[in-house]
């Protein structure tokens, strides 16, 4: 029989749990449940109940090697989630669970992980730009936060490095953006992107705009919803074209685009530009308007440049999975 290896993506809503085998260089899953990550108080707890569907399945003995892919930083094999409240450690899970070998990764070092094994078909062009063997790229994502990985060539094969470049300081780029940047800074004090980029920042853009249009546009504040979340707002703007929601999902792929530029821009990602996490896909429709393009190549004198990037949406919800698997089944067969 041959060994499984055990992956997951851990994010602040749901957890993506597999177990697999390799077979002949190929990766057979074996068993696969989804989890709300909030149903668990700790990690532990979840992988005990998936282990034991493991088995169910008739898959016997324990998982050879292990990765997890975790929406927070990472140090010395030791993870705090930035989302949830829970505490992994690497070397706590080996022991308790009597897995060889255990290896927490950054969860957008997971999805930049799976760029190389992706297929065409995951992925929509909002700019097809230069060909560039062999350099550098970029992979963000915005969902229950906004996450960063960037990819480095080594040798043969790309490596990402993951970062927290999601908390870096907004950078407004009109004069709305700038009334938006003092509005959040009120209530929160330092405002990153991922107050803006993420499920809970759309909420933050649309009750600014709430705020914003109360006294000067009248037939906008009458609009106003109250209490909402980014599900609410997106259903409004798509499919009851509410004027405020249409408004700030108008305004979030902006500052998601200019966003995006900055990256690129950064360390001239010409390798490409993968966008990912699990808001675009949905508003892939939206994406490919333009408005996203416009304001990522609009860095005044180096526009030109930035009209050469290619630029991907990553539409498999599974990306991090894939890496997570990836990266399990490199470690099981390094050991062997």
């Amino acid at each position: 029989m041959n060994e499984y290896f055990v992956s997951a993506d851990i994010g602040g809503t749901k957890v993506l749990l597999q177990a697999a085998e390799a077979t002949g260089g190929c990766m057979q899953v074996r068993y696969e449940r989804r989890y709300p990550s909030r149903d668990y108080p700790d990690f532990s707890d979840m992988l005990r109940d998936f282990l034991d569907g493991v088995a169910m399945a008739g898959v016997a003995g324990n998982p050879a090697s292990a990765c997890f892919a975790v929406a927070g930083p990472i140090t010395q094999q030791r993870a705090v989630l930035t989302n949830l409240p829970w505490v992994m450690d690497s070397a706590v899970i080996e022991k308790e669970f009597s897995i060889p070998a255990v290896k927490l990764i950054n969860d957008f070092k997971a999805v930049a992980l799976s760029i190389q094994i992706l297929s065409p078909s995951d992925l929509v062009t909002l700019q097809a730009g230069g060909t560039y063997d062999n350099e550098m790229g970029v992979v963000l994502g915005a969902g229950t936060g906004m996450g960063v990985a960037w990819l480095i060539w080594q040798g043969d094969r790309y490596i990402p490095l993951p970062s927290e470049a999601g908390h870096v300081d907004f950078a407004p780029t009109d004069e709305l953006q700038d009334h938006l940047l003092q509005y959040l800074r009120k209530k929160f004090g330092h405002v990153s992107v991922e107050r803006l980029l993420s499920g809970p920042g759309l909420t933050n853009i649309f009750e600014f705009l709430e705020f914003h249009h109360r006294n000067d546009s009248p037939e906008l504040a009458q609009a106003s919803l109250g209490d909402t979340d980014a599900a609410r707002v997106a259903d409004l703007a798509f499919n009851h074209k509410h004027p405020l929601a249409v408004k700030a999902m108008d305004l979030f792929i902006e500052i998601y685009g200019a966003y995006a530029g900055n990256l690129a821009l950064s360390t001239l990602s010409r390798g490409g530009v993968y966008v990912a996490g699990g808001i675009a896909p949905k508003i892939i429709d939206k994406l490919e308007e333009g408005g996203f393009m416009k304001a990522f190549c609009d860095k005044g004198r180096f526009s030109a440049l930035m009209s050469e990037i290619p630029v991907h949406v990553v539409m498999n919800p599974r990306a991090g999975l894939l890496g997570a698997a990836y990266e399990a089944q490199r470690m099981l067969l390094k050991n062997d």
